[in-house]
């Protein structure tokens, strides 16, 4: 009788987590090689346990200098975790399956379905392939445009290794990059247009990317990809005004700038915040009213199946939903001529008050072990879970213990709320009895 592991016994979701846990031990040891550091430079196990994480979460976040740490093998390992953890290794996983004709089973189905938070596991298979399919079309894409842009300042094949690496990081949102910097490209039109492209494409996910090149053919969107485009339209929108304004006459950041290059760089920013964290201004310099601002907009982050993290776009469109419905004193909650269930409305506050615990929990040790300023320490707690990279400066003078806190909020971050939540559960049972409806006066 074949023995059963977690794998063959547990839920879809503590094999999520545990596949998870793999990759980032993997990335860890291989980082902690010789081979993967430059000479001159070392590496202790724990950077290396939060660099792979970072990577694997495509997070961003670092602890020492990619580009000069890191040899071509430590910055492959980086780019291949950085796939990995964009895509989803599950995905990968399936895609070497199919190739060498592997049957795909039920069971695994379902850990996919549960990966790319799909409703069922009718055409998982084919969305996989699409999934792999546009990543590579449109990383190769990304590749060659970045490398034509950057053959004019170095050689060819230099700037086609740069074009690969951040290509591949800024559309899976990592935020890694290997030139210290994107702060010189703050008035490149044609760097930063293809970069919000890249961080768009790869934060609305592959369900919204299929209907999107299906729709010539279809003529209509579903609709969770009406949602998705059109609330993360309006945060890119919003976030990119509010920023231009907060910024307009702060000399620290673009009060140096033209009024084209302030809106470029405003666009460019607020476009990052849904969970790229690659950034052409200094974070640091920032005003704090914008800081908290872009608190609010990694906290809500990314789309559901897409590579970045947050507590999701649609959960944000369905607790203003949610919000509009009871100002309204209607009974149900509506987006698009569609009524949502009162299970998903549950799930979406359940999504936000778990991330909420998690922020402020991390938010308040922190504060507590490393002696920094709050806001400061809000910042970099919220950019861990939400997966976007961006830090105020905290990151690099983490203690061993603050680090550890970092590893663990961008493990939760990437993986999700609710997937941890599942995972941590025992096996759940229906109730056999409902109590009375009871009254509370609220407000």
């Amino acid at each position: 009788m074949r023995k059963r592991t977690l794998i063959t016994r547990g839920s879809p979701q503590q094999v999520l987590v545990f596949g998870f846990a793999l990759l980032v031990a993997v990335g860890t040891l291989l980082l902690c090689l010789p081979i993967s550091i430059a000479e001159g430079h070392t590496l202790s196990f724990h950077n290396a346990l939060f660099t792979a994480t970072s990577a694997a979460s495509v997070t961003g976040l670092v602890v020492v200098d990619t580009g000069t740490t890191f040899s071509y093998f430590g910055q492959a390992v980086l780019l291949l975790l950085i796939q990995a953890g964009g895509i989803g290794f599950m995905t990968l996983t399936t895609m070497i399956a199919l190739m060498i004709g592997k049957k795909i089973s039920f069971r695994e189905r379902l850990v996919l379905k549960e990966s790319l938070n799909q409703n069922s596991t009718e055409g998982i298979v084919r969305l996989i392939r699409k999934v792999i399919l546009y990543s590579l079309v449109i990383e190769a894409a990304g590749t060659v445009l970045l490398a034509l842009h950057w053959m004019e300042e170095m050689p060819p094949g230099k700037a086609l290794y740069h074009g690969l690496f951040h290509a591949v990081s800024i559309f899976n949102n990592s935020g890694f990059d290997i030139i210290g910097g994107f702060a010189p490209y703050v008035g490149d039109f044609y760097f930063n247009v293809v970069s919000i492209v890249l961080i768009f494409l790869g934060s609305v996910g592959f369900i919204v990317l299929s209907d999107l090149i299906d729709y010539p053919k279809n003529r209509k969107l579903s609709l969770h990809s009406k949602v998705v485009l059109s609330f993360s339209g309006v945060l890119i929108a919003v976030g990119a005004v509010i920023i231009f304004i907060f910024e307009f006459t702060n000399a620290a950041s673009t009060g140096a700038l033209t009024v084209a290059e302030k809106l470029l760089s405003s666009l460019f920013q607020s476009t990052s915040l849904r969970s790229s964290g690659t950034s052409t201004l200094d974070i640091q310099s920032l005003r704090q009213a914008t800081q908290f601002f872009m608190v609010i907009m990694m906290f809500i982050g990314a789309s559901p199946g897409s590579t970045g993290g947050g507590i999701k776009v649609t959960t944000f469109a369905i607790m203003t939903a949610a919000f509009v419905t009871m100002v309204r004193g209607k009974q149900d909650v509506d987006l698009f001529r569609s009524r949502i269930s009162k299970d998903l409305v549950y799930k979406a506050i359940t999504v936000m008050f778990v991330g909420l615990f998690i922020v402020v929990s991390a938010t308040i040790i922190l504060s507590f072990s490393e002696n920094q300023p709050f806001l400061t320490v809000l910042y970099e707690t919220t950019s861990a879970f939400g997966t976007v990279g961006f830090s105020a400066g905290l990151t690099s003078q983490l203690t061993v213990f603050g680090k550890t806190v970092m590893i663990l909020l961008m493990f939760a971050g990437r993986l999700g709320p609710f997937t941890i939540a599942l995972a941590l559960q025992s096996k759940a049972k229906k109730d056999l009895y409902r109590y009375p409806e009871g009254k509370i006066i609220l407000g």
